[in-house]
């Protein structure tokens, strides 16, 4: 009896042993994107760049909180944090270069996965256009040098001037990422251009890209959120051409530092969605369809980049799981 008690046990045993190794039941895999930071650019007392009638702030905001509710609808498990929801700096403070901190604070206490700045472009002395002068001919005219016996008449060209009308015409989208080290070979890939981007007053000091503080995050950001920065920086992009925009395309920065970039912990990019300044574009990016258009552009990229994500793809960095 006992004998046939253990046989009994041991087929038993075998039997879930094999099992066991031909069903093996695999772990479920977290979710790759948790969390996504979205930082609407500016506001309060800090409207950022101005156009004919509206502000950068106001318009970062309005395609901030769709592009949140876009995610929501689309990716319910995906939990969203705003570093501001209404026209005052984050913290509700009135000071920029602490908001630029808060922001930062805020992605990061929240463990974000992802962090999306939203801002409008501008470029030149005015929005719309402006007045200029330019040369468009020569006259003679009679001048006198000299005094007394050395007094003597001279005949010189005077530049004979116009007043015309210069259209701000710049106009497109470009999307930033932090360059933590552009020594890199992946780095010489991307653009870089001196004009766009978000400049920073820095009087505290928060950007100093020399100090030890700096450099470990450069260290950290080359290692795990370089690639996937510019991954999905570039689908952004990508995203925007297929509609027909114009796209300056990815851009690196860190001689001038975007803080909100350097400062988090996790892939971040800011994305200059247009130019405020030029006409057209600032009523694009003030109409439903135009942020509609935008929202969604920015969000196939996300399902894009998420993707890559979720099935290891080697365009994609190290995930966020090493968090």
């Amino acid at each position: 009896m006992t004998k046939r008690i253990f046989i009994l046990l041991a087929l038993f045993v075998s039997y879930i042993t094999f099992v066991s190794l031909t069903n093996p039941s695999s772990p479920k895999q977290k979710p790759v994107l948790r969390t996504i930071i979205i930082d609407p650019g500016h506001g309060g007392k800090d409207p950022g760049a101005h156009g004919l009638f509206s502000n950068e702030a106001d318009v970062a905001l309005d395609i901030s909180l769709k592009l949140g509710e876009s995610i929501q609808k689309e990716m319910p498990d995906v939990k969203i944090v705003y570093t501001r929801t209404t026209d005052v700096l984050p913290g509700n403070v009135n000071d920029i270069n602490l908001a630029l901190r808060i922001r930062a604070n805020m992605a990061n206490e929240s463990k974000g996965d992802l962090f999306i700045s939203i801002h409008c472009n501008a470029v030149g002395p005015k929005a719309g256009g402006w007045y200029a002068k330019r040369v468009v001919g020569y006259k003679n005219k009679v001048v006198y040098t000299g005094k007394g016996k050395n007094r003597k008449k001279k005949t010189v060209k005077q530049p004979i001037y116009e007043n015309y009308y210069v259209e701000n015409k710049r106009r497109g989208t470009e999307t930033y990422i932090w360059a933590a080290d552009r020594s890199e070979a992946k780095s010489s890939v991307i653009n870089t251009g001196e004009e766009g981007g978000e400049n920073v007053e820095d009087s505290l000091n928060v950007l100093d890209l020399n100090s030890p503080e700096a450099r470990i995050r450069a260290q950290l950001y080359t290692k795990f959120y370089f690639r996937n920065s510019y991954t999905f920086a570039r689908y952004v992009e990508e995203e925007f051409s297929k509609t027909g925009r114009f796209s300056a395309g990815v851009k690196q920065r860190n001689e001038k530092g975007i803080w909100v970039l350097q400062a988090t912990g996790m892939p971040s990019i800011l994305v200059e969605t247009g130019f405020i300044t030029n006409k057209q574009e600032e009523e694009y990016l003030n109409s439903d369809e135009g942020q509609k258009e935008v929202v969604d552009n920015i969000m196939i990229a996300l399902q894009r980049y998420k993707k890559d994500l979720e099935s290891g793809n080697k365009s994609a960095a190290l995930t966020t799981q090493t968090k």
